[in-house]
């Protein structure tokens, strides 16, 4: 709870396993060129996430292999069972999968909120074929899919791959990370706010670029599309709710931001 009144959800969160959470932290600071703030283990998350005042973390993780998918799957949805009053969990899916629908219904069996997919990290477009399955699972079963979006230096999540997917799947909700566009967050939200079933959060964006412009960004999406996340453990928690707090938004908007759409779009109680 922050300032005693809002009740808050960090819609962004990577964990790992606490045998090879240091080297995957590592790994994930390597590819933005950043040293992680943070460990990468569910106990170093809610330590630092108190101290930020929030409440409840929507975690996941990201198979770079087909052969991770269920073993990440199943390492997720132990962990939220064993803290289910603070952790929310995302599966994550791979398109190289040599059965998209089989590791669906596994995923959905163990219970998760969502699909985490990262098209640079995991070495894919956006709009590949291969992809397309699932989009149409998720869009068929209401599951929303938490994807990060935009990246200077490639061209696997931008803006002109995830515009197509958002026209032809209408009912698949997409929550595109940082502001629909890392390092792209001006353009992207030009290119991208009309989209009425796209959400996006705020994590690894706050830190980056001026106030003025995050402002603009947020009310151009509108404070009913935009998700408070940190990107832990890239990110201080303490830090990003600081910047964002500081943007002097209303209360009733900070109520949306911090928690109210993450629990509408999560479908959660």
């Amino acid at each position: 709870m922050v300032n005693n009144k809002f009740y808050v959800i960090d819609a962004h969160c990577h964990v790992y396993p606490e045998q090879i959470a240091e080297k995957a932290a590592q790994a994930t600071g390597n590819f933005y060129g950043e040293m992680p703030f943070g460990k990468g283990t569910i106990s170093d998350l809610t330590e630092n996430g108190k101290k930020a005042g929030i409440d409840r973390f929507v975690v996941q993780s990201v198979a770079t292999t087909k052969a991770q998918v269920r073993k990440i799957n199943e390492f997720i949805a132990r962990e939220v069972s064993a803290h289910s009053d603070t952790l929310i969990g995302l599966g994550t899916m791979h398109p190289e999968s040599d059965d998209i629908t089989a590791d669906f219904k596994h995923l959905k069996s163990l219970g998760l909120h969502g699909v985490k997919l990262h098209p640079d990290i995991q070495g894919f477009k956006i709009d590949d074929y291969r992809c397309l399955k699932i989009y149409e699972l998720c869009e068929r079963d209401g599951l929303p899919i938490l994807m990060h979006t935009g990246d200077y230096r490639y061209d696997f999540s931008n803006p002109n791959r995830l515009l197509p997917i958002l026209k032809i799947y209408t009912g698949l909700t997409v929550i595109g990370a940082h502001f629909g566009g890392w390092s792209i967050w001006e353009e992207a939200s030009k290119k991208l706010f009309d989209m009425p079933n796209l959400v996006v959060d705020c994590s690894s964006s706050l830190s980056y670029i001026k106030p003025e412009l995050a402002t603009e960004i947020i009310k151009r999406y509108g404070t009913d599309r935009v998700l408070f996340g940190t990107d832990y453990p890239l990110h201080s928690p303490v830090n990003e709710m600081n910047i964002l707090i500081s943007l002097g938004f209303s209360d009733s908007d900070y109520k949306k931001m911090f928690s109210e759409n993450a629990i509408r779009v999560y479908k959660l109680e």
